[in-house]
């Protein structure tokens, strides 16, 4: 029985070569489409899931209490997880790190730039890094120890073989032991290193993170089974408060999942409100609605072509058929049509995989093994199922006694329930075409709108090395400045590109004395301003005319209006406790991305605490320039190399999730489009076979050519028009919303939902077309004589 229905399952696909191609494209297509999805979501899920206890992981953040809103943070104070190891029975283990920063590290004569960090010393118990060489317990007990990657081993030393022991020079200030070697970090950690040191060597230089009232550092938790996390973060809160007497009250820490946290990233006053879990649900729906897509092809082809298999099905009836017997016959096709296409889909997904490697920035691979075979087995079934079930019942339907005589009256739900599944496919595709205009808008809105200060043309690099000291500085600074093409240089605290850093330390008359909003500081050289092009508002830069300017402070606009000043120049505020005369406003920039308001930001003069280099190029010049930048930067600092970035390349990375989401949203409708034109266009197929004597009596009666393209066209174009109508409002809700995310965004236009209708309706007049008009050119003769 199975070899009999196989072999008519095999010789009906072949007898209908048109449909088969047009199914087997549609559903690889399809498949394609979700396989690919499948892979990027299941590697997004499993980040930071490697870690042997991960469900004790976890990361202690803070509510900070913000101008009126709450902002959350990663950073908490550097005695956090000492205290909290020491009087919370919960905490098994608790480690402080810093955040990752490139470092130069020398072994002899050689220097290399490496990623690292420091850590506490249970940093390897807490964490599932793999240690090849070295104890966990013991490797970072020594402060004047360095624990490196197998690749950073082999980059140094050549080999990972007999490293322990050996020194590392650390930004040619510190030598460090090699006490470990660690495996290469795994490409789903959503951090990334290439060595670690002790944290006890940055606690003893750097005194300030011994306060309770700083900020900087993180702090994970290794909790005991059966804590409860609710409970344990009231318990967090009254300590930090106990800690900092009452004065911090303005900050609620609490501890999360350390690998949930890679998803579920943005809050919104304090509450969890989504992140690249956003972008995981919406592929995943983007490629369930592109194989349910491709399935309706399969639904309407196969109902469509019902009339070819009438006698077929009457026949087997009369003989004795059962119902289930053909049910499951029309579903076996379905689902060897599904294999035939997963069979296409597989070789589609490893000829693009490297492309979508490129795009998505991932490392995924096609590994045939239990993890990928089951839900590619569960895919093959549930698409064959889903694409099989409608005609399956649709055909066994049929009265063997009726049929037999050759009648098939299309019942006018089984036309509605056709028509509704091709509005259904248009209204998705409308959607996805408008949803693709609408990020693409907004993404060469953040590109291109003036951002209120020039990110154009200026190299930044961090200060290390004899560049450190004040005066090496200086003299580099203007050293360089006399190099050709080189318009301007200074020193800066901040990027430009992000939170850098903030202090509650600014007092003025009237100030609610329980306000803790916090002010982004930004430590300049003279000349940053000017650089940057940033305007002023009222009153002026700092200058080396007036001697008195590191007293001195520059507020933004913002700044101004949340302190409620009128005539702010002029009028003395105090930073940490020190008097400071506001000299300038500048109008408001962004400093950080468009998702964010313009907070409260000042600017002062200390070139001491500037720790990146701004370098202002003329156009055109760069790779000149460049070239004498580097060798005048290894005069001033021997042995360490320049490792430069341009500002307006960071402040597009900040927009890298949004960019890869334009990219794949366009390829992505690009292809539901193209199924839903493969559907489009076998109905047009068959509906002008099925019509064409009534072409050529129409013909022979005088109607025109254009009078049956139009006649032909009709059912289609009412179809689309009716999807356009439905997608118009859902897009409009769909996209408003995603546009919420950014503080500044584009006004949705009208025609935005006009074009989008206009494209799908020109895109399906040519589908049908290419039918319609062959179909009109017929000779009456030729189709009239077979009767």
């Amino acid at each position: 029985m199975f070899r009999h229905d196989f072999l008519l399952t095999y010789r009906t696909l072949l007898r209908y070569k048109t449909s088969f191609f047009i199914n087997l494209i549609g559903l690889s297509t399809g498949l394609a489409c979700m396989l690919l999805i499948y892979l990027w979501v299941s590697d997004e899920l499993a980040i930071d899931k490697f870690h042997e206890k991960d469900s004790q992981l976890y990361q202690v953040m803070e509510h900070v209490d913000q101008a009126g809103s709450v902002i959350t943070r990663k950073s908490t104070s550097g005695p956090t997880a000492e205290a909290l190891a020491q009087e919370m029975p919960e905490v098994e283990f608790a480690v402080t790190t810093t955040y990752v920063g490139s470092h130069t590290l020398s072994v002899g004569e050689k220097d290399i730039k490496a990623e690292g960090m420091h850590v506490s010393a249970d940093f390897f118990q807490l964490f599932s890094y793999d240690l090849l060489q070295g104890d966990k317990q013991q490797v970072l007990a020594d402060k004047n120890a360095i624990v490196i990657s197998e690749e950073l081993a082999i980059r140094l030393f050549g080999t990972t073989d007999d490293v322990i022991g050996k020194v590392v020079e650390w930004q040619q200030e510190k030598s460090y032991q090699v006490s470990g070697v660690f495996s290469n970090v795994p490409s789903r950690s959503s951090v990334r290193f290439d060595f670690v040191l002790p944290f006890k060597a940055f606690w003893d230089e750097n005194e300030w993170v011994t306060n309770w009232f700083n900020t900087m550092p993180q702090t994970f938790l290794l909790l005991r089974e059966g804590t409860d996390i609710e409970q344990f973060n009231r318990k967090i809160e009254d300590l930090v408060r106990e800690k900092t007497e009452g004065a911090a009250n303005h900050r609620t820490p609490f501890a999360t999942s350390f690998s949930q946290s890679y998803l579920y990233s943005q809050y919104e006053n304090g509450v969890q409100s989504g992140g690249r879990i956003e972008y995981v649900k919406l592929f995943s729906i983007i490629a369930l609605f592109i194989l349910f897509i491709a399935c309706i092809n399969f639904m309407n082809l196969s109902t469509a072509r019902a009339s070819r298999r009438m006698k077929e099905v009457g026949i087997k009836k009369a003989l004795g058929a059962q119902r289930k017997s053909l049910v499951v016959q029309y579903l076996g096709e379905a689902v060897l049509m599904t294999l035939f296409s997963l069979m296409v889909a597989l070789l589609l997904v490893a000829l693009f995989l490297p492309q979508f490697n490129e795009i998505t920035e991932k490392q995924l691979d096609l590994h045939v093994n239990t993890s990928f075979m089951v839900p590619l087995l569960l895919i093959l079934l549930l698409t064959g199922l889903i694409a099989g079930s409608y005609p399956a019942l649709y055909l066994s339907n049929f009265n063997p006694a009726i049929v037999l005589k050759g009648k098939l009256n299309s019942a006018i739900g089984e036309l509605w329930a056709r028509k509704g599944l091709v509005v259904f496919q248009f209204t998705l595709s409308v959607i996805l075409i408008v949803s693709v205009w609408v990020v693409y808008q907004q993404i060469k809105y953040v590109q291109t709108k003036n951002l209120g200060y020039d990110k154009d043309n200026i190299v930044l690099f961090g200060r290390e090395g004899q560049l450190s000291e004040n005066d090496k500085l200086e003299s580099f600074l203007f050293e360089i400045r006399q190099l050709p093409g080189i318009l301007e240089a200074s020193s800066t605290e901040h990027d430009m590109t992000g939170h850098n850093g903030g202090t509650y330390g600014i007092e003025w008359t009237g100030k609610n004395p329980d306000d803790r909003t916090e002010f982004e500081r930004v430590a300049v050289n003279y000349g940053v301003i000017e650089m940057l092009g940033i305007s002023m508002k009222e009153g002026r830069s700092f200058s080396r005319d007036f001697v008195t300017d590191t007293a001195k402070i520059i507020f933004n606009e913002a700044a101004i209006e949340f302190m409620g000043f009128t005539d702010p120049v002029g009028k003395t505020v105090k930073l940490w406790g020190r008097d400071m005369e506001i000299v300038g406003v500048t109008r408001d920039f962004h400093f950080e991305s468009f998702h964010e308001v313009v907070k409260p930001l000042f600017f002062y003069l200390a070139p001491q605490n500037t720790w990146n280099i701004m370098v202002k190029i003329e156009a055109g010049r760069e790779q000149e320039v460049l070239a004498q930048l580097q060798q005048q930067y290894r005069i001033f600092n021997p042995g360490f190399s320049l490792d430069y970035r341009f500002l307006d390349e960071d402040y597009q990375a900040l927009y890298v999730a949004e960019q890869r989401v334009s990219v794949l949203s366009r390829y992505f409708a690009g292809l539901a489009v193209l199924i839903c034109c493969l559907g489009l266009f076998g109905l047009a197929t068959f509906t002008a076979e099925r019509r064409l004597k009534e072409i050529g009596i129409r013909k022979v009666l005088g109607a025109s050519e254009w009078g049956i393209v139009y006649l032909l066209s009709g059912d289609f174009t009412r179809m689309v028009m009716i999807a356009i109508l439905i997608a118009l409002p859902l897009s409009y809700l769909l996209t408003a919303q995603w546009l919420e995310s950014f503080a500044f965004r584009i006004d949705i236009k009208w025609w935005y939902f006009a074009g989008a209708g206009l494209v799908a309706l020109l895109i399906a007049w040519f589908t049908v077309g290419l039918q319609t008009i062959k179909a009109a050119r017929v000779n009456p003769v030729a189709c009239l004589k077979e009767e």
